[in-house]
């Protein structure tokens, strides 16, 4: 662990964090890693039940991911949740080059006034489904994708000129967004160099998966810098999951209980049916496995096991109340500003999570922090040709 923290560059100044859950569109809840569960099933009402109740907990944000193979549609299943929710935000994860970019600034502008300001978008920059596609390729595309979002949602017209979209010279007057100041915050992930390089140059919040504090801080160096050089600064999330309970032998406990039945087989076939198992971050966190002790510790309170599981973010901060809020203070030490959190199962975890921890966190909406969300509704509707809604 890091001998002394001094934090990195980043946008929202004061020592502050959004703290967000994670909604199982992709259908991997259970209560045994490795299995798959058919009470927990990925259907519409098991996962309006667990944004529900990270909103009465108090989260600020919940992560609607998105997966081909498996799971639901987030920008069809937000529409829905945007009339049965008042406060919780939705981070939607959208890859791009699934949707036309200008007809993608619509979309996201109607979510946004249907929620009235409360969207977050999650900038997925992996293969479309069914193919296998270079780097150079997908980070171009999704660019230029973040480019014309960003025109269709400040200016007049989208003039765009690029070798995915381009050329583009089109009215942009249907679709503002309900938030002011550039519209809804973008998150991204990657390691790759590319990935950084993206949203240093045009993204809000870089979002990490769990590594040990050196990989992390090393990563929030290089990606502020290269911040820096494009005149911006950004802030850092961390998704990771969580066992939180009042003694640390109890939440030790939980993840022998999670891996009780545990197949490797059919693990690894689960890992694999999202077509994200060999990216260059979970290889990475596949390696820091590598160096875990033999109850999968590679830190004090950060266990790999869940990594053995799934693709994606494979580590959890197992551990006391206690334990686990001087471990994310460290983090906001760092920078971090953003974490969403998960742990299995969904329900049970958020309700243990939101009564333990979450009233001692600095928990804000950053969308708030950077004056996204007016204080009243814009004097300009949302409009669809000439009429006005």
């Amino acid at each position: 662990m890091l001998d002394s923290i001094t934090a990195v560059p980043v946008r929202t100044t004061d020592r502050v964090a959004e703290i967000a859950w994670f909604c199982d569109l992709c259908g991997g809840d259970t209560e045994f890693l490795g299995q798959l569960d058919p009470t927990r099933r990925s259907s519409f009402a098991h996962c309006r039940d667990i944004l529900l109740m990270a909103e009465r907990q108090g989260f600020k944000n919940i992560l609607l991911p998105t997966s081909y193979v498996v799971g639901q549609d987030p920008l069809s299943f937000a529409s829905a949740l945007s009339q049965l929710t008042t406060d919780i935000s939705l981070l939607v994860a959208i890859r791009t080059g699934e949707y036309h970019p200008p007809m993608l600034a619509r979309i996201i502008s109607t979510l946004d006034h249907l929620l009235e300001g409360r969207l977050t978008i999650n900038i997925i920059n992996s293969d479309l489904p069914g193919y296998q596609e270079e780097g150079p390729l997908r980070y171009q595309r999704c660019s230029e994708t973040i480019e014309i979002l960003r025109q269709g949602w400040t200016q007049d017209r989208v003039v765009h000129d690029g070798p995915v979209y381009g050329p583009l010279n089109l009215s942009s007057q249907p679709v503002k967004p309900y938030q002011q100041n550039g519209g809804p915050l973008l998150y991204f992930g990657g390691i790759a160099d590319g990935a950084r390089e993206v949203c240093a140059r045009q993204c809000d919040v870089f979002l990490m998966w769990p590594e040990k504090e050196e990989s992390l801080y090393a990563t929030m160096q290089d990606v502020s810098a290269r911040a820096a050089r494009h005149g911006r600064t950004i802030d850092f999330g961390l998704r990771i999951h969580v066992v939180v309970r009042e003694t640390e032998a109890e939440a030790r406990a939980w993840t022998r209980h999670l891996m009780s039945r545990f197949d490797a087989d059919q693990a690894e076939a689960l890992k694999q049916r999202t077509q994200d198992g060999k990216s260059l971050g979970v290889l990475r966190q596949d390696a820091m496995r590598q160096e875990a002790d033999d109850e999968g510790f590679v830190e004090p309170i950060l266990w790999t096991g869940i990594g053995r599981a799934r693709s994606g973010a494979g580590g959890a901060l197992v551990g006391t109340p206690d334990q686990i809020i001087r471990q994310l203070n460290r983090y906001m030490d760092m920078g971090i500003r953003s974490f969403v959190f998960s742990g299995y199962p969904l329900l049970d975890e958020c309700e243990l999570f939101g009564r333990l921890v979450l009233p001692h966190l600095p928990n804000v909406r950053l969308a708030d922090v950077q004056g996204r969300r007016p204080a009243t509704t814009p004097e300009t509707p949302l409009t669809f040709g000439t009429l006005a809604y």
